[in-house]
């Protein structure tokens, strides 16, 4: 891999392409290990999960009712009641001709019958039912294997396991997954006017916010986060902290540091440990950003501006750590909505903007859309107010009231 000095070129690198440049120099980790189903929820899934068993495993009950055989009501419309099944504790016997057994939703089916009649198409009396409503043969009833089938793949390898796919898993007696290992991250801020919170602030300083937010988004997919907190421009402590760094983590992220003209001695240094790329992303807010790979870990130098580093992370960042995790991405395949535009959105072409905005739904259902009022990626006040992106395409200018726009809301995101 060369050393592209993107940012002293002219022209931007389009979003897409920089995404796939990184995807294409990343390999998988292929270290697993096996937990319980309690502390797999976001993993990423090792192998294909095979079913040993059909899930239901037996023909049950969809509803509370009667089971019989359907064939017996072409001659009588009232039956014996014979017993009982309940969800658990099955009728042992075998339902005859003019037999039926009172059955509650998810009971097993006893042997001989072939069909469940809700209890609202019943009249009781005593120990006869008659049937108002005839049920054909297999109404109201789930057969075995309906939902997962015995040697059936239930989830692919690469799957990031959430609730529904943790409650499948339990569904086929699974108590515990193989899947990969946790990625490890470092994180650290880099610049003299960083002061950490809860420090006295000094003239010209700012408090340092990125790694709150890095950390948490990290933590949030299950990583182990190693901070590094704030790194002074000197030359020394960086190369020291890039060399601890590298050997403890598979990824390094840094704030700060990447634009042209600062801290050439970070470049420098990055230079020697391994072969990184500086490039200028045609994304708003954004576009400085570094990637490559030291010794051992790959390395992402992210803007110092707040929602500049926020919004890199997700749209640069995010993508190489699930592919790095092991977890299968699309992507041309991003969930986004539809909206009308509220108020006039000013742009100029060039960048892929990622404004920061908020959707509502009218009382006729229309989506609206309006962008925060301050745009500027220093104001992280943007996206705490907001609940979406109103996503611009590089080449889109001015969107005018009513005109319809792709959204991506928060909620969609990783």
């Amino acid at each position: 891999m060369s050393t592209l000095e993107h940012c002293d070129a002219p022209g931007l690198m389009p979003l897409k392409s920089a995404v796939q440049n990184i995807l294409s120099q990343v390999t998988a980790v292929s270290e697993s290990e096996v937990v319980s189903l309690a502390l797999a929820h976001q993993r990423v899934l090792a192998t294909d999960l095979i079913s040993n068993m059909n899930v239901p495993p037996a023909d049950n009950s969809a509803m509370d009712g009667y089971a019989l055989r359907a064939s017996d009501l072409k001659h009588t419309s009232t039956l014996q009641l014979i017993g009982t099944a309940l969800a658990g504790q099955p009728f042992t016997g075998q339902i005859e001709q003019g037999e039926c057994v009172r059955i509650m939703t998810g009971a097993v089916i006893p042997q001989g019958a072939d069909a469940v009649v809700m209890q609202e198409n019943t009249q009781i009396n005593n120990d006869m039912v008659s049937v108002t409503h005839v049920p054909q043969s297999g109404h109201n009833i789930r057969p075995a294997g309906n939902d997962i089938r015995l040697g059936e793949r239930v989830l692919a390898k690469g799957m990031c396991l959430g609730p529904a796919e943790l409650a499948l898993i339990a569904s086929i007696g699974q108590a515990d997954v193989k899947v990969i290992r946790p990625l490890t991250v470092g994180i650290m801020a880099t610049g003299d006017e960083l002061t950490p919170p809860g420090q006295p602030l000094k003239t010209g300083a700012i408090y340092e916010s990125n790694s709150y937010a890095l950390a948490a988004q990290l933590q949030s997919m299950k990583m182990k986060v190693l901070n590094y907190g704030i790194v002074a421009d000197d030359k020394t402590v960086l190369r020291r902290m890039f060399v601890q760094a590298d050997k403890e983590c598979d990824v390094i992220i840094s704030c700060g540091g990447v634009s042209v003209g600062e801290a050439d001695f970070v470049k420098e240094i990055l230079a020697e440990l391994g072969q990184i790329n500086f490039w200028k992303v045609a994304i708003k807010p954004g576009k400085p950003f570094a990637f490559g790979q030291l010794n051992k870990a790959y390395f992402c130098g992210l803007p110092g501006n707040p929602v500049s580093s926020f919004v890199t992370f997700e749209q640069l960042v995010l993508p190489l750590l699930k592919t790095l995790s092991g977890q299968r991405i699309n992507l041309d395949k991003q969930a986004y909505l539809v909206a009308k535009v509220a108020k006039k959105v000013t742009k100029r072409p060039g960048r892929a903007d990622f404004q920061r905005a908020f959707y509502e739904r009218d009382e006729q259902g229309q989506l609206w859309v309006e962008a925060q009022k301050n745009q500027s990626s220093g104001v992280m006040s943007s996206i705490s107010k907001a609940n979406c992106y109103l996503l611009l395409a590089q080449a889109q200018g001015d969107i005018e009231q009513g005109e319809l726009v792709k959204i991506l809301p928060f909620a969609f995101l990783h």
